[in-house]
């Protein structure tokens, strides 16, 4: 069974299992396949808003599909919640490419 389907059938049991359905986005985006990463990833943040960890790779996503101003405010979620729950690497992680974004537009 590849990692995809095991996923698949793990979360069908474990629904709430936000571990299991965010190492399905990232299998999902390994394999190139960011719209379905993205529903899944904005499954995790209805689910749990407070999962920190999926506002980066959405956000990362949002770029790739040139939703540009979405990305924006992914990332400026992201920076809002991991300030809130105390996770300065995650707020690090989400001002470094909030910063990037908008050096590129600017150019």
């Amino acid at each position: 069974m590849d990692r995809i389907a095991f996923l698949l059938d793990f979360i069908a049991k474990n629904p709430m299992d936000l571990f299991s359905r965010h190492a399905l986005a990232m299998e999902m985006i390994k394999l190139g396949n960011d719209l379905d990463a993205k529903l899944v990833l904005d499954q995790i943040l209805l689910i749990d808003p407070n999962y920190v960890g999926s506002y980066y790779h959405l956000g990362k996503i949002e770029e790739r599909l040139s939703k540009v101003n979405d990305a924006l405010l992914t990332y400026e979620k992201g920076i809002q919640v991991a300030s809130e729950i105390g996770d300065q690497h995650a707020s690090r992680e989400l001002k470094a490419a909030l910063n990037q974004l908008r050096d590129e537009l600017e150019d």
